[in-house]
């Protein structure tokens, strides 16, 4: 009896209701941010499928009117008690004054304890006379700059739709990214690791998320002389610089002439250069030899290796499995994306085309996306993924975790989707499968999995358009993604080009933007966004762009300052070659074109359109899986897999051995200009001394015939890091 009369005696001092009488306690903006940073609302307690001990409330809150029912109403209303708030069972549990599998939430002289008493003393009710709704969070300061083991705090205001503000700070959940790095307490504070860098701690106050910057320097900075004597190549180095500074990174020395033509031609147009084309490259004096590469290896006597290596990307992304939509449907579809990147389709009407797409799925191949993602949520949730950054599958089932999207963000998507009729054979055998027709017709629609109401289309931050008549309401989606102002799309694409450029995105995993994983250099993302758009959505400018910056130009050799330095780009990340590039390059140097299923003899890898024929080599070196839905990601990865396929496969020794114009070129040559013509096939650049001297005794051994030994030595050379890699 003392301890309730004591809890009596606390509550006291909160009075029930305002002065005018009306109540005062929200329960969206007041008490579920209370239950949810109690951590009630976890996947490990009372959000759990089937909840705990008969108490079940919706994962991250994503529901409040559940929830409000089962606090309320559940178990008859056993859970609060209004005639004597201190007696009621959700305080009696998170204070631990009763038996609670997990234990003491807070305090019954807490903040959170006196918000809950009084709004169970205020009537419990679920709305408030005038009650607003949080529109965004800010945090203060937005970012921090800390000394190793300091702690600083941060202030979160919430701002209502009313234009009022509060300072929410003790009502949100702190969460690190890396508590290695930094550590958070419930209130807001930050302590700094040891180790210096930058990371986030996200911040989350009811469906508001944001995210608070931390950087840790090093203990002594480089003087500013160091930056300002660096050569900015455009703008994409200045905003590298700005961040170098700020963590103390010193970018590592541009790369060799040989690395950079090697490393431009395979990142820009999936080959590697001839010896021809490296000679004329490294024998040129020119001062901007480089940019003119560039210009020219994305010029029109390019353009079919530029969209064989492209489309070979895209594909991954958009390309179903034959088994689900049929062999022909695929087939058109990876024709029709090959040629759209042959005469560089800017990106706004390669959207609005693939969107917009209706017909027969053996006449125009772009039906064959929609005919894989049949349901409109389907859809929805793919576009999203691929063109905004944006995962909205969290959503389907509740609120994401980590962003503001919910349930309703995720079905006013799929509702642009929800007016599209088909007819024909759908999901068939994949050789004797009939076409599928598609078109739009009004009148569908798309309900709310909860509440069943009919879902007005609505593009994420976007607008609502309502009834949009005897218009395609996808059309109205495609015009929304594509204006210039749209805060996703360009950032989207130029961040993909990006992570294919450099080996990652400024935001990875490329297509999971979200305030929790926030862009290692926004300002850069920004302005090449803003860029992307004022060119037209032209790709090829942006590959350019990034091409030609002394940042993508770097060597990947690390010195002092970065050498930790594995998201920043403070220096070049050697990247794995791809499966199709590697094994071309390899028919190419043997003479001996790799015979693949389902295309003309001597057809690139590259050109492959269809994941399910086989081929050892490619399986070996990342290729997707097949059977996965797209989109499709490849592991960048080195295997011992991959090395054993180079030294003993079967079907290389045949190359190898085989009849190459290339080798019978090599054995009219001395020893010196034959170990010269390898190096620059191979590698473009001419040997070191001691790696020549050791070509010059392989070769000159008596016991091996001359053409072998040429072999070997090409053998031995393909099997090193250097060739796989590109630098």
């Amino acid at each position: 009896m003392n301890r309730f009369l004591t809890v009596a005696a606390v509550a006291l001092a909160v009075p029930p209701v305002s002065a005018e009488g009306d109540p005062t306690i929200s329960f969206t903006n007041d008490v579920l941010p209370v239950i949810t940073k109690a951590g009630c609302v976890a996947g490990a307690c009372h959000a759990k499928s089937d909840g705990q001990n008969g108490f079940q409330l919706s994962i991250f809150s994503f529901d409040p009117d559940s929830d409000y029912r089962e606090i309320v109403f559940d178990a008859k209303g056993r859970r609060i008690f209004p005639a004597s708030p201190d007696h009621s069972l959700i305080l009696l549990k998170a204070t631990n004054q009763i038996p609670h599998e997990g234990e003491k939430r807070f305090e019954v002289d807490s903040e959170s304890y006196r918000v809950i008493r009084q709004w169970i003393a205020e009537g419990a009710p679920r709305t408030i006379p005038n009650e607003t709704e949080p529109t965004g969070i800010t945090i203060d300061p937005p970012a921090l700059s800390f000394k190793k083991g300091e702690t600083r705090p941060i202030k979160v205001t919430v701002a209502y739709s009313d234009g009022t503000k509060r300072d929410v700070t003790d009502l949100c959940e702190f969460t690190s990214n890396d508590a290695a790095f930094a550590t958070v307490d419930h209130h807001g504070k930050i302590t700094a690791g040891e180790v210096p860098g930058e990371n986030s701690v996200i911040v989350r106050y009811v469906d508001q998320v944001a995210a608070v910057r931390v950087v840790i320097p090093p203990d002594q900075l480089l003087p500013e002389s160091e930056y300002t004597a660096l050569k900015a190549n455009n703008k994409i180095d200045e905003f590298a610089y700005a961040r170098f500074r700020e963590l103390g990174l010193f970018p590592s020395a541009p790369c060799t002439d040989s690395e950079f033509i090697r490393r431009a031609t395979l990142d820009a147009i999936g080959r590697i250069p001839t010896v021809e084309e490296t000679k004329r490259f490294l024998e040129s004096k020119a001062p901007d030899k480089r940019a003119k590469l560039v210009d020219t290896l994305l010029s029109e006597e390019n353009r079919f290796d530029y969209a064989n290596y492209w489309a070979t990307k895209w594909g991954d992304l958009l390309r179903p499995n034959t088994q689900r939509v049929g062999v022909k449907p695929v087939y058109l579809l990876d024709d029709w994306i090959r040629r759209k990147f042959q005469v560089n389709t800017p990106w706004n009407e390669f959207v609005t085309e693939l969107l917009s797409a209706s017909g027969s799925t053996h006449r125009y191949g772009p039906v064959a996306v929609i005919r894989d993602k049949r349901e409109p949520a389907d859809m929805a949730e793919f576009i999203s993924q691929i063109f905004l950054g944006v995962r909205l599958n969290c959503a389907k089932c509740h609120h994401h975790p980590s962003e503001k999207w919910s349930q309703d963000d995720y079905y006013s998507m799929a509702a642009f989707f929800g007016s599209m009729k088909r007819k024909g054979q759908g999901i068939s055998a994949p050789i004797s499968g009939e076409p599928e027709f598609w078109w739009f017709e009004p009148g569908g629609t798309v309900k709310h999995p909860v509440s069943e109401a009919v879902m007005k289309p609505r593009a994420p931050d976007g607008t609502e358009y309502g009834d949009t008549g005897d218009r395609d309401p996808r059309s109205l989606l495609a015009e929304w993604i594509t204006k210039p102002e749209n805060p996703y799309f360009a950032r989207a694409m130029v961040n993909r080009i990006w992570a294919e450029l450099l080996g990652k995105g400024l935001v990875d995993p490329v297509d999971d933007f979200r305030e929790s994983n926030p862009a290692v250099n926004q300002p850069l993302l920004d302005w090449l966004a803003k860029d992307f758009v004022e060119h037209g959505y032209d790709q090829k400018h942006t590959i350019a762009t990034i091409l030609k910056s002394r940042l993508y130009q770097q060597s990947s050799t690390p010195n002092e300052h970065n050498a930790t330095d594995t998201r920043n780009f403070s220096r070049s990340y050697r990247r794995r070659l791809p499966a199709e590039v590697l094994l071309d390059t390899l028919s190419t140097i043997t003479g001996d074109p790799e015979k693949l299923q389902g295309l003309p003899n001597d057809s690139p890898a590259m050109q492959q359109w269809n994941h399910l024929l086989p081929n050892d080599f490619l399986d070996a070196f990342g290729r997707p899986n097949s059977s996965a839905a797209p989109p499709l990601e490849r592991d960048p990865g080195g295997s011992v897999v991959q090395a054993l396929h180079l030294m003993n496969s079967k079907v290389l020794q045949k190359k190898f051995a085989g009849e190459n114009p290339w080798v019978s070129e090599l054995e009219k040559l001395s020893p010196e200009e034959s170990v010269g013509q390898i190096y620059l096939r191979l590698f473009s650049r001419s040997p070191a001394d001691d790696e020549k001297r050791i070509a010059l005794n392989h070769l000159g051994t008596e016991a091996t015939a001359p053409r072998e030994k040429i072999e070997n030595l090409i053998w031995s050379l393909v099997n090193s890091a250097e060739f796989v890699l590109n630098h």
